[in-house]
């Protein structure tokens, strides 16, 4: 998921490049003017590259949080699809068409995030279906998807496409284009078992065509070659897998030799290291949030609790300093595992959330371990109901029997 902070910087780097000859011949140049951050938008940031995805995050996390996400909120996310489906990363004024010159440029993994989001909550399938035939409309011919329509494929952009066309109710194993699927759009990006950092997946070739191996494209892969979007569910947990197996590369093989990498990579630190140019290593902790994501979706319960545990003792004062994605990945991860965000090492992740963004409504939607207890104490308090009714003589007891019998 950080490489979508890290094409935003290279966007903005972009920019800058392209500003730098009118910068020099004028001696004192204005600065860009202020993005004003909305109101409804989680996070006090600029939200010029990350608008839609940390909106997106957020809204996924208070829900699997067993919340209802304020309708502000929703509304905001709602309204900045553009006219043909897709979603850019941030439209100041959506009363202004996308793309062209000017226009606010849709790409895959906004689109991708916002798709699931909106899903989640409810009530926008049309906006739903018309992102999803959007998503569909810039597959790459390689089957796979690139951040921006017509790009080249990649394993996240891929990977989160892929999850939010499954969240959407598609069939993403029969989604061709040019006779290729996204599963043999990651094959080829997956690293043979041969090869250094055999089984993980490389974010794209670089340009002599080489693959090296990449922890954020690797959690990314392990649920693109699942067919998972953002949440996963506590799965049940099976034996340890070899650590790379070579063959036929099945959705299932994909996954199995990714999460088996990432059980390696974060096996004696229980986190992963940020490798950036020209900076100091230091550890990574997005990445490792994903990563225990994806060994839970792969059923490594067990060797996710390491990293789990690492982040609970170090994660809180990153979140705290990175936001509302960054606290939505702690509670996604959270999630994965069947543990409370509510008790993150003495922190209540979703209060910390709830604070960075419109108050979400009181009452709990689907989803989240909140509603299931509240289901749960709803049905012991019918059968209580029930069983008064019933002492109260036969002639009742068969009314009540009666509506058990409508119940589904």
């Amino acid at each position: 998921m950080n490489v979508r902070r890290s094409a935003a910087a290279l966007a903005a780097l972009g920019v800058l490049a392209a500003a730098a000859p009118a910068m020099a011949a004028d001696p004192s140049p204005s600065a860009p003017p202020k993005v004003t951050v909305p109101a409804a938008l989680f996070g006090k940031t600029d939200p010029t590259y990350d608008g839609v995805w940390r909106q997106s995050l957020s809204l996924i996390a208070q829900h699997t949080a067993g919340e209802r996400p304020a309708a502000s909120a929703v509304s905001w996310l709602a309204a900045q699809q553009c006219a043909d489906g897709g979603f850019a990363a941030f439209r100041a004024d959506p009363a202004k068409a996308c793309g062209g010159k000017a226009g606010a440029q849709p790409d895959t993994n906004s689109t991708a995030a916002a798709v699931q989001a909106l899903k989640a909550v409810g009530g926008h399938e049309d906006a739903v279906r018309k992102s999803v035939t959007w998503l569909k409309s810039v597959q790459d011919k390689d089957g796979g998807w690139g951040y921006m329509a017509g790009g080249p494929s990649d394993t996240n952009s891929t990977s989160v496409v892929v999850g939010a066309l499954a969240a959407a109710g598609e069939d993403t194993a029969g989604l061709r284009a040019k006779g290729r699927t996204p599963l043999d759009a990651l094959a080829s990006l997956a690293l043979p078992c041969s090869a250094d950092g055999g089984g993980s997946f490389a974010y794209q070739p670089d340009k002599k065509g080489k693959l090296a191996a990449n922890a954020d494209a690797t959690a990314a892969g392990v649920l693109g070659a699942l067919g998972k979007g953002f949440v996963v569910e506590p799965g049940k947990a099976h034996g340890k897998a070899p650590a790379c197996a070579s063959g036929k590369p099945t959705a299932q093989l994909l996954a199995g030799n990714a999460s088996a990498y990432l059980a390696g990579a974060v096996a004696k630190s229980g986190h992963l290291m940020s490798v950036m140019p020209g900076a100091t290593d230091q550890p990574d902790f997005g990445n490792t949030a994903d990563t225990v994501v994806a060994l839970a979706a792969d059923g490594r319960t067990g060797e996710a609790r390491k990293p789990y545990a690492w982040l609970e003792k170090n994660a809180t004062a990153w979140a705290a300093q990175s936001g509302p994605a960054a606290y939505a990945q702690l509670i996604l991860s959270s999630h994965a595992l069947g543990e409370s965000p509510r008790d993150f090492a003495g922190t209540d992740l979703v209060k910390a959330l709830d604070k960075l963004g419109p108050a979400p409504q009181k009452a709990a939607k689907a989803g989240g371990h909140e509603e299931k207890s509240a289901k749960k104490s709803s049905s012991t308090s019918v059968w209580w109901i029930v069983g008064v009714g019933l002492v109260f003589g036969i002639g009742i007891g068969f009314l009540l029997s009666g509506r058990k019998k409508r119940q589904p």
